[in-house]
């Protein structure tokens, strides 16, 4: 009778403890580890209040990493480049300007549920390049030039993660990217080879993202928006009593893109 029972308890712990380890459900709404890969279209414009701006579409690909610590901590890495040909207006007009972008990025963030929904808030760091290439003669025989910029930025957000049944999660996202710096570069010397090329140096502006993702397992479709104001530069001179100066410009941009999860 010992033994019996001895051998009852015995298939009664190792049934608990298989329980125990038997792996459970993921969280669909949960921060997952793991690799992004995706496609983008865009509609792009830059724009200098009453002196000239760059529209178009562009193109794109995206990539990320997301890396899920304890206590639900995660760390994620982001990069996107994107490419348009685009219309200029201004001193005249042009079409078909190549204009190159490339975004990368670290943030840091913690999950926390409340009320059914995973609220995700979130801090980083990010570089913003562009490069446009202006190069030939508008409509009215002005003589266009390279341009090379980059903002140095940080980016605050929270992405909220709502349960919608069958696996499918609504993940609206928004942030504030706050502008610490930028640099401007124009190559005054594609137009006159004996001009200076000139560095302008940016300390005011802002910019805000927004994203509404709708998710299913490892496929995520989302429509997004980006939005940058930038303030004048400080001046530089570049010879014979003259300076050059960035002057305040804006730029949206709107999205959609689709995204697989590995």
């Amino acid at each position: 009778m010992g033994s019996r029972l001895l051998a009852l308890l015995a298939a009664i712990a190792w049934a608990g403890a298989a329980g125990a380890q038997a792996p459970q459900k993921a969280d669909p709404a949960a921060t997952r580890t793991g690799f992004e890969l995706g496609l983008q279209a865009s509609n792009y414009k830059y724009e200098e209040p009453n002196f000239a701006k760059l529209e178009g579409d562009r193109g794109g690909i995206v990539g990320a990493f997301t890396y899920v610590g304890p206590d639900l901590w995660y760390s994620r890495f982001e990069g996107r480049y994107s490419y348009g040909s685009l219309d200029y207006t201004g001193s005249g007009t042009q079409s078909g300007v190549p204009d190159q972008l490339l975004d990368v990025r670290a943030a840091a963030g913690k999950d926390f549920r409340h009320w059914g929904v995973v609220w995700s808030p979130y801090v980083g760091v990010g570089v913003r390049f562009l490069y446009n290439d202006s190069r030939g003669t508008t409509s009215t025989g002005a003589t266009g030039y390279r341009r090379e910029s980059r903002y140095f930025y940080f980016p605050v957000g929270i992405t909220v993660r709502i349960p919608m049944g069958g696996e499918w999660v609504f993940a609206p996202q928004l942030e504030y990217e706050a502008f610490a710096n930028g640099n401007q570069r124009t190559y005054l010397s594609d137009v006159d080879p004996t001009a200076p090329d000139v560095n302008n140096d940016q300390f005011h502006g802002y910019g805000n993202r927004g994203r509404l993702a709708f998710e299913h397992k490892s496929w995520s479709f989302a429509a997004w928006f980006e939005y940058w104001n930038i303030r004048d530069s400080e001046v530089q001179p570049i010879g014979g009593g003259f300076v050059a100066l960035e002057p305040a410009n804006s730029t949206k941009e709107y999205g959609v893109e689709l995204r697989y999860r590995f």
